[in-house]
């Protein structure tokens, strides 16, 4: 895992440069000199955190206003088949 280092400046000028630098590992964004902020990959952080990606449903769980929003979909009625190769 290669470690990246961008200053305040050089993480303004070219921030796509930053984020490729991310696949390879942690950027660390210096501000004087000194760490300030580190910049991870989506799969990094949440492997360090120890969660998964969230499922599309704990996303739509979180959404503010939707908890008095009744959904009861119809019942599809579908007959499967077997299909016949030759």
């Amino acid at each position: 895992m290669a470690v990246h280092t961008f200053s305040s400046r050089d993480f303004t000028r070219d921030v796509s440069a930053a984020k490729r630098a991310a696949v390879d590992g942690p950027v660390f964004i210096t501000d004087r000199g000194r760490p300030a902020f580190a910049l991870l990959n989506i799969d990094d952080y949440h492997r360090m955190v120890g969660q998964s990606e969230p499922t599309l449903l704990a996303v739509m769980d979180g959404i503010a206003g939707g908890t008095d929003i009744e959904f009861d979909p119809p019942r599809l009625n579908f007959q499967s088949q077997a299909v016949k190769l030759d």
